[in-house]
C-alpha cells in the first residue's frame, strides 16, 4: 500500500489543475519478433457496443514510476467525455487484465466495486446515474500493476542503457491498454492531454506536447506535458531516464519558429548533437510540400529509447538512433499517421506508405546524403517484387506481422503513392494531399483510403478507381513485353504485351516509360497502356540504337524483356535457350501463345517426340528432352493455322 499511499498524495495536488478543452517497420532498423495472439482485436466494437458509445474528448494521466529499475506503474486516468446515445448508464475502457484497479471515483464519489466487470482486457463500469445525450462528464480510474505484454513491440519495457535504468513505451497498435485505461479506438481522439509523470529527481520524463513544469518534492520528480491538439490513444507516450536535453530550431517559409526538443541518452550526447539538426531542412521541406508542421505552437521532438527502430509518438518521435532515414520517416508521420491517422489498421499504409514515400522524396531534393531517387526506388522496387502476391490493403488486422509488413505497408504502399503521381502530376497530386490534410473531416482526425482517392480524383479530373483497385485491393504487379521495329527513319513501332504476377488482377492500367536511345539524343516516351497488345507509332525524329524500359525506376514491375524486330508482324517469332541443350529447352515467345500442337522433328522430317498441349497461356515453354540421342532437331509449333519451326542441337 505504500506505493498507493505516496501516489495519491501526487495525484490529487496535481488534479487540481482544471481540464482543458493519433515494419523501419514501426520503422523497424532491427527485427523483431511478433506474437500474433496477443494482438486479437475487434475494430468494430466502438460502433457496437453502447458501453463505448461516447467521444473523448480530454485525458489526464497522473502516472507514478517510484523505482525504474522496476516494471510497475501506479496511476490515475481522469477521461472527459461526451455521451453518444441518450440513456447512457455504462461506459468502458481497454485496459489489461493482468492490471489491478484501486477505485474508480465519479462525480467525487467512489463507485462501488460490484458495479464493475473488468475481463477481456475490457473495463466496464455501471455509473449510478443515467446520463442524457450530448453531456460531457467525467470519471476517474485509480490502477497500479505490473504491464506484461508477452510479445509485439512491447508497449511498456523497463530496460537500461549504459548501465542506467529505463522505463518506455510503445503502444502501437494495440498496446495502450496494456499500461493505462483508454479507449483504444481509430474513430476517436481526445481534443487534448496533460500527462503529469513521477518519477526518481535524477531522471527525466519525455511526452508528448510542450513542457509546462517541472517540480521536485521528497526527492521526486514531477513532469507536467501538455498537449491541446487532438490525438489517438496509442500516440500518448512516456520515456524515463537520465537524459540529457537540448533544442534545434526551424524558421518555415511561412514564418513559424519550430522548435525541435532532444532527449538523448548523455553517453550519446555528440552523437546526435551532429546529427539531429539534419531533420531540420526535412521539416522544411514536408511543410513546404504539404501544410506547414501540423504542432508548430508546441514542438517537434525526439526522445531515445530501447526499441530496435522509431515511433512517431506525437510531437516526440522515440528513436533509436538519429540516422537520416529513421528521422525523416518519422518526423513525416506528424503529417500523415498523427495529424491525420488512419481509420484502420486495414489502411495503414495511410501512415507507413506516406512515411516511407516521404523519406524517398528527401532523396528526390537531395537532402538524405545517401542513394539518390532512382537507386532509392529500385531497392524497394526489388523488395515488393521478390514476391509475386500481396496487396496494400491489409486483409487480417488481427496479424500485427501483416498490419507491419516491410514489403507491403511500407515499400508498396509507397511506390503505389509514387506511381499515382506519375499518372495524375505533380499539380494535382501535391494539390489532393494538401486538400486531404486540410479536409475538416480529416484534418485531426481518421481517414480511410477512399478519402484520399477522393481529393486526388478531384484534382485530377477524372476517377482513379481502376488504379485503387488494382494497386491498393488487388495484388501482385504486371510484366511487360515490348517488341518495336523501326523500319523508316525517325517512326518507331511500338507494341506492349502485359502479364500480371498474381490474377487477383487481369491487367494494370498504366503509363509505362520507355527511353528510346540514339546515336547523339534520347527520348522518354510515356504510354498511356489501357489494354494488352496496344500498339503505337511514335515520330521521334531519329534512328533508335536501344530502347529502355522504365528507365527511372517508376514502375513496379521485373522480369520486363525488350525486343526489336523486323516488323511488328513478326511477333510470332520465337527463340530457344539454351541452344545447343542437353537436359531442356526453354521457347520463349514474343507473344503470350497457347500452342495446339507441339512436335520435335529430327532432320530427315520425323516426329520423334509430341508433347500435350500446355493448360495456360505463356511466353515460355520448357520441354524435357534428355532422352533424345545427340544431333540436330527443329521443335514445331502449330496455333490459329500457323507453324512456327525453330532449330536446336541436342548436345
Amino acid at each position: 500500500m505504500k506505493k498507493l499511499y505516496i501516489f495519491a498524495l501526487i495525484i490529487f495536488a496535481a488534479s487540481t489543475v482544471n481540464a482543458q478543452k493519433h515494419i523501419h517497420n514501426k520503422c523497424l532498423e532491427g527485427k523483431i519478433s511478433l506474437n500474433k495472439d496477443l494482438f486479437s482485436f475487434d475494430e468494430s466494437k466502438y460502433q457496437e457496443k453502447s458501453s463505448f458509445s461516447y467521444d473523448v474528448k480530454y485525458y489526464r494521466l497522473n502516472l507514478l514510476f517510484e523505482d525504474i529499475n522496476n516494471k510497475y506503474v501506479a496511476g490515475e486516468i481522469t477521461t472527459y467525455f461526451k455521451t453518444k446515445t441518450s440513456g447512457f448508464n455504462q461506459i468502458s475502457f481497454d485496459l489489461a487484465d493482468n492490471m489491478s484497479v484501486d477505485s474508480i471515483i465519479f462525480r467525487q464519489n467512489k463507485i462501488p466495486m460490484s458495479s464493475i466487470t473488468y475481463t477481456s482486457d475490457e473495463l466496464t463500469i455501471n455509473l449510478p446515474i443515467t446520463i442524457a445525450n450530448g453531456i460531457i462528464d467525467s470519471i476517474s480510474v485509480f490502477y497500479q500493476g505490473i504491464p506484461d505484454p508477452s510479445g509485439g513491440f512491447g508497449s511498456f519495457i523497463q530496460g537500461s542503457h549504459s548501465g542506467t535504468p529505463i522505463i518506455w513505451t510503445l503502444s502501437e497498435p494495440y498496446g495502450a491498454k496494456d499500461w493505462w485505461p483508454c479507449k483504444q479506438s481509430l474513430n476517436d481522439k481526445a481534443d487534448s492531454i496533460d500527462v503529469y509523470v513521477t518519477n526518481e529527481n535524477v531522471y527525466k520524463a519525455a511526452s508528448n506536447g510542450l513542457l509546462i513544469s517541472e517540480t521536485t518534492q521528497s526527492g521526486m520528480k514531477t513532469a507536467h506535458w501538455k498537449h491541446k491538439h487532438p490525438i489517438t490513444a496509442y500516440l500518448i507516450a512516456v520515456a524515463v531516464t537520465n537524459y540529457s536535453a537540448y533544442s534545434d530550431n526551424v524558421i518555415l517559409t511561412t514564418g513559424q519558429n519550430v522548435e525541435v526538443l532532444n532527449y538523448v541518452y548523455p553517453e550519446d550526447l555528440s552523437y546526435a548533437q551532429n546529427n539531429t539538426p539534419n531533420v531540420l531542412d526535412v521539416i522544411q521541406l514536408y511543410s513546404d510540400l504539404f501544410i506547414p508542421y501540423p504542432f508548430y505552437d508546441e514542438k517537434y521532438g525526439h526522445a531515445q529509447f530501447g526499441w530496435g527502430g522509431g515511433m512517431e509518438h506525437q510531437t516526440m518521435s522515440f528513436m533509436v538512433g538519429f540516422s537520416h532515414g529513421l528521422m525523416a520517416h518519422e518526423l513525416a508521420h506528424q503529417w500523415f499517421g498523427d495529424f491525420v491517422t488512419c481509420g484502420s489498421w486495414a489502411h495503414i499504409w495511410l501512415n507507413e506508405g506516406f512515411a516511407t514515400y516521404l523519406d524517398g522524396m528527401t532523396h528526390e531534393h537531395n537532402l538524405s546524403g545517401g542513394d539518390d531517387f532512382d537507386t532509392w526506388k529500385s531497392d524497394r522496387i526489388n523488395v515488393v517484387t521478390s514476391q509475386t502476391g500481396g496487396s496494400v490493403w491489409v486483409n487480417d488486422t488481427t496479424n500485427v506481422n501483416r498490419i507491419f509488413s516491410g514489403r507491403l505497408s511500407y515499400y508498396k504502399g509507397a511506390l503505389v503513392l509514387h506511381m499515382l503521381r506519375k499518372i495524375v502530376g505533380d499539380d494535382a497530386f501535391f494539390q489532393g494531399l494538401q486538400n486531404y490534410l486540410t479536409d475538416p473531416n480529416i484534418a485531426n482526425g481518421y481517414a480511410m483510403t477512399s478519402d484520399l482517392q477522393a481529393h486526388i480524383e478531384a484534382t485530377y479530373g477524372s476517377s482513379l478507381e481502376y488504379y485503387f483497385n488494382d494497386w491498393f485491393y488487388g495484388e501482385g504487379y504486371p510484366i511487360y513485353n515490348i517488341i518495336y521495329s523501326q523500319n523508316t527513319p525517325g517512326n518507331i513501332n511500338v507494341k506492349i504485351n502485359q502479364s500480371q504476377s498474381h490474377n487477383s488482377v487481369d491487367f494494370f492500367e498504366m503509363k509505362v516509360p520507355v527511353k528510346f536511345h540514339g546515336a547523339s539524343q534520347d527520348s522518354v516516351i510515356w504510354f498511356n497502356n489501357t489494354s494488352n497488345g496496344q500498339q503505337y507509332i511514335v515520330n521521334l525524329g531519329f534512328t533508335v540504337t536501344s530502347v529502355e524500359f522504365d528507365p527511372n525506376n517508376d514502375i513496379v514491375s521485373t522480369g520486363t524483356t525488350v525486343l526489336k524486330v523486323g516488323t511488328l508482324k513478326d511477333a510470332i517469332r520465337s527463340f530457344i535457350s539454351p541452344n545447343p541443350a542437353n537436359e531442356e529447352i526453354k521457347v520463349n515467345f514474343i507473344e503470350k501463345i497457347k500452342p495446339e500442337k507441339v512436335n520435335i522433328i529430327d532432320y530427315t522430317g520425323r516426329i520423334i517426340k509430341s508433347f500435350e498441349q500446355e493448360n495456360n497461356a505463356s511466353y515460355i515453354f520448357k520441354y524435357d528432352i534428355k532422352d533424345l540421342p545427340r544431333g540436330l532437331y527443329f521443335i514445331s509449333f502449330k496455333q490459329e493455322g500457323k507453324t512456327v519451326s525453330k532449330k536446336f542441337i541436342k548436345n
